[in-house]
């Protein structure tokens, strides 16, 4: 008899001997109710779940990958391939003990999860992430990447610092709509002439070249211009809040090279006062690793 057949054998006699007790003596019946099997913890929200997914890119941790879908996972970082084995190549391909992920914030829009995320993978870079969820799993991703500034901007804030408590969920559609107009208003038709009904006379700033203020943006779309570029959005592809934060994702051509825009602004009174923003130049077609594309909100 092989080894393994006389490992199950020996379990299956020991079994048998469980079952049919070593005393011929009848076994007495109890009275005692059954032991109720432990009720399952509950799974966490899907807030939760993004945070955990997120530092375990960092951790090593395995068992945050139970929360995506191991059979429809749609991915549209284009340098990642699709699905979960796309992303299970991606992470064996980063160097032993090189990335790091700290999430700074977590917002949720219905069945979509958005988190801004301090990373060092395959260096440096400040993203933004977005899933979507389906039957309590992940079934989809975007996310937008930028390499990090070494130093704070003119007011001295970094591209992650800043606000975090979620308020005014009451609120949350009324944000969305002001940030939509702003967007529609401002970066999309380039009318600079109403920007202080969106902007407050509070207005912090972490993109690492423009400093606070409505002084700060004008300086900075001025140098802009006199360099021959032109901060200007052609197509606005989801816009995404929770209570006092809204998330926009927004497409155009900048500095000649087609550019994803992820926006973050806080908003406070009926006023935008806090910005953070991610830009990304989008790859050619040519090197896409899946053919989801960029946006397909």
């Amino acid at each position: 008899m092989n080894p393994i057949a006389r490992t199950f054998a020996h379990v299956l006699v020991a079994s048998l001997l469980v079952a049919c007790g070593s005393t011929k003596e009848p076994v007495a019946a109890t009275t005692e109710a059954p032991v109720a099997a432990p009720t399952p913890a509950p799974a966490p929200s899907p807030r939760e779940q993004v945070r955990q997914l997120l530092a375990s890119i960092e951790t090593g941790d395995p068992a945050p990958i139970a929360y995506i879908n191991p059979t429809s996972y749609t991915q549209h970082n284009l340098a990642v391939p699709d699905g979960l084995a796309g992303f299970g190549e991606t992470m064996k391909a980063l160097p032993e003990g090189s990335a790091k992920a700290k999430v700074a914030r977590v917002f949720v829009d219905g069945d979509y999860v958005f988190a801004h995320t301090d990373y060092d993978f395959f260096g440096p870079k400040i993203g933004f992430d977005i899933f979507r969820f389906e039957d309590g799993k992940i079934v989809e991703h975007w996310d937008n990447l930028q390499e990090k500034a070494e130093s704070p901007n003119p007011s001295g804030r970094t591209m992650i610092d800043g606000a975090t408590e979620v308020q005014d969920l009451d609120k949350t559609e009324a944000n969305k709509e002001l940030v939509r107009n702003f967007v529609d208003d401002i970066l999309v038709n380039g009318d600079m002439s109403n920007v202080g009904d969106y902007i407050g006379e509070t207005y912090l700033q972490h993109n690492p070249g423009i400093g606070d203020g409505l002084d700060g943006l004008s300086a900075a779309v001025k140098a802009m211009a006199e360099q021959g570029l032109v901060l200007k959005y052609d197509t606005v592809h989801t816009i995404l809040g929770e209570g006092n934060f809204v998330l926009t994702v927004s497409e155009s051509v900048f500095g000649g090279k087609p550019t994803s825009f992820y926006d973050l602004f806080r908003i406070e009174d009926g006023k935008i006062v806090e910005h953070w923003d991610v830009i990304e130049t989008i790859a050619p077609k040519e090197e896409w690793k899946n053919d989801n594309g960029k946006f397909g909100f």
